[in-house]
């Protein structure tokens, strides 16, 4: 069981608090992720469910009908490499319409067999902004880690470019708050200045990580589980994984103005309860 977060300064402690009250949980679209949320999960918890190649676009549509049905605010994820073409990304935009989505999640995505007009999230952000979507919020990911065959130059430029598409940034895994907090403050300076939600790993089950990454093709969310056996191999060692040292690493720079890191966007792999217990028990010792 992860402990809570435990902090000393008022001010740190009070935006943490804002951070865990207001603090996302990415599902994925598997049989019973449905009736995980609803029993493990508060209604004012909001959700993003994965777009996972292995079950294909409409399965994220049809889960986040379903929650958005039960109460929840849910954002479904858009992959360019699953939407078909524009009649299909009309066809989600419409469904998406009619049960009340304002926010959803735009990615790349692995790819599919499925044959796809749009090849990167850049792609689909503008065929998306073609269309009378409705959207009031619209997240891309952010890579704080940088990619080895591609410089930094061309990812921030890319970044730029979909920043002027969107509404918020929400980044992968990072295990190190340096790396993270040195990429926001040159995302400031570079003048991508749209809100930044982190991406940390939730209180998860090493047994599930070890399934996850058994080649289950979940998408975006495990792709560093699948293809950085380095960092899967930190959730392992003893006192090797915990969300606690990015959280508390990051916390004394949210809302400083060198950065835009706003708070923190959880990735469950569906291991909603112990994850919403962690949370729960965080906040309390925040506030007590």
């Amino acid at each position: 069981m992860i402990r809570p977060i435990n902090v000393r300064e008022p001010a740190v402690r009070a935006s943490l608090t804002r951070a865990f009250e207001t603090m996302g949980f990415e599902v994925i679209p598997f049989k019973r992720t449905e009736e995980s949320v609803l029993s493990c999960v508060p209604k004012d918890v909001p959700l993003t469910v994965t777009a996972s190649p292995a079950k294909g676009q409409d399965a994220t549509i049809d889960l986040t009908v379903k929650l958005i049905g039960h109460g929840y605010s849910v954002a479904p994820h858009l992959s360019a490499q699953q939407v078909r073409d524009r009649a299909h990304l009309a066809d989600i935009v419409a469904r998406c319409r009619e049960a009340g989505v304002t926010d959803v999640f735009v990615i790349g995505g692995d790819p599919t067999d499925t044959p796809t007009e749009f090849q990167h999230a850049h792609d689909l952000l503008v065929a998306l902004h073609e269309l009378d979507h409705g959207f009031t919020d619209i997240g891309i990911g952010g890579h704080p880690e940088g990619h080895p065959a591609v410089s930094p130059d061309v990812l921030f430029q890319a970044l730029k470019d979909k920043c002027a598409l969107a509404t918020h940034i929400k980044t992968q895994i990072v295990f190190d708050p340096k790396v993270i907090l040195d990429w926001a403050r040159e995302l400031k300076n570079r003048g991508i200045d749209l809100p930044v939600h982190i991406g940390v790993p939730g209180a998860v089950h090493r047994q599930k990580l070890l399934r996850v990454s058994g080649g289950l093709g979940i998408g975006e969310s495990a792709k560093f589980l699948k293809k950085q056996q380095s960092m899967l191999w930190r959730f392992f060692v003893p006192g090797g994984y915990s969300p606690d040292k990015i959280i508390k690493g990051l916390a004394p720079h949210i809302g400083k103005p060198d950065n835009h890191i706003e708070g923190f966007h959880v990735f469950t792999f569906n291991d909603l309860g112990p994850t919403e217990a962690w949370r729960e028990r965080t906040l309390q010792s925040l506030v007590s």
